[in-house]
């Protein structure tokens, strides 16, 4: 089991210069974890570039997959992730979530570089 990061999802979707790092991941839909937190990040964005049907269609791409809702469990390490690494709510989610099911966070985002459990691909070369 591995949890993709939004940037990622986004990536993998629109074909970006990442697209062929995060493929191999998303081949396997049952392998995957998303929090509701990415849900909620995917759909805003896919909305917002294209349009209500899109999103609905992107976030149904995860239905094979398992779906963890926000606990208070997750919250509350959140708030500890927050305080200890500074990461804004939506990344704390996320990475205490990979976190408490002890998977690899796949992700291009520099906020997340350098944490454990990260396999982090750069956007471009330092």
């Amino acid at each position: 089991m591995i949890l993709v990061d939004t940037c990622g999802w986004v990536e993998w979707l629109t074909d970006g210069v990442l697209a062929d790092r995060y493929a191999p991941y998303m081949a396997r839909p049952s392998e995957l974890l998303v929090p509701t937190t990415v849900q909620y990040e995917l759909y805003k964005w896919v909305k917002r570039e294209f349009d209500e049907a899109a999103a609905q269609e992107v976030v149904a791409l995860a239905d094979d997959s398992m779906i963890l809702p926000l606990t208070r469990e997750i919250a509350l390490m959140a708030g500890d992730i927050t305080l200890l690494h500074k990461l804004a709510f939506a990344d704390a989610v996320i990475y205490a979530s990979a976190q408490k099911y002890h998977v690899d966070l796949i992700t291009s985002d520099d906020h997340f570089e350098g944490l454990a459990g990260v396999v982090y691909f750069p956007k471009k070369e330092h």
